[in-house]
């Protein structure tokens, strides 16, 4: 009867031998996981260069950086970082960048002063905004749903029938 016990241990335990070993020892290709982004921010050029400037700003501060040494590594990574930024972006350099502002300027320019207003903020530039963008309050003329009055703007019920204006 032991030697039956024995026998089953051995067995269980070559299983989990196979189990747990199995994967390191076959010959088939295990697929690797392929990630476009990295996890990290630090793990891009892009974000060694940030952090290098955030960390030479806190010895700076902390006085363990000379001036003249803040200045020459402040250039480096700073050139760094515009050189990641503008891979990263698709080389788009600063005539492209100078030509998208100019366009932006021209159609805001063309479309007049927005007719969207919001009551804390003032005229907004998004033309088909719902809610304003810098404190989320609701933009433009509403109507009521019982007699489509136009409602203004911040009112809890419509000035003509009064029903309540849902916020």
């Amino acid at each position: 009867m032991i030697w039956l016990e024995a026998l089953a241990a051995a067995l269980v335990g070559v299983a989990l031998l196979l189990v747990v070993l199995g994967p390191l020892v076959s010959r088939e290709a295990v697929p690797a996981i392929v990630d476009d982004e990295p996890q990290d921010l630090e793990e891009t050029p892009k974000g060694i260069a940030l952090s290098a400037l955030k960390e030479i700003e806190f010895d700076q501060a902390t006085g363990k950086l000379s001036d003249e040494d803040y200045a020459m590594l402040k250039g480096k990574y700073t050139a760094q970082a515009l050189q990641a930024l503008r891979v990263e972006d698709g080389g788009a350099g600063p005539a492209d960048l100078e030509a998208v502002i100019a366009a932006r300027a021209m159609v805001i320019r063309a479309a007049g002063v927005s007719s969207l207003s919001c009551p804390h903020c003032g005229p907004r530039p998004e033309e088909d905004a719902l809610f304003c963008s810098t404190c989320g309050c609701g933009l433009g003329a509403r109507a009521c749903v019982q007699c489509s009055a136009t409602l203004p703007p911040g009112s809890r019920f419509c000035d003509q029938c009064g029903t309540r204006v849902a916020a």
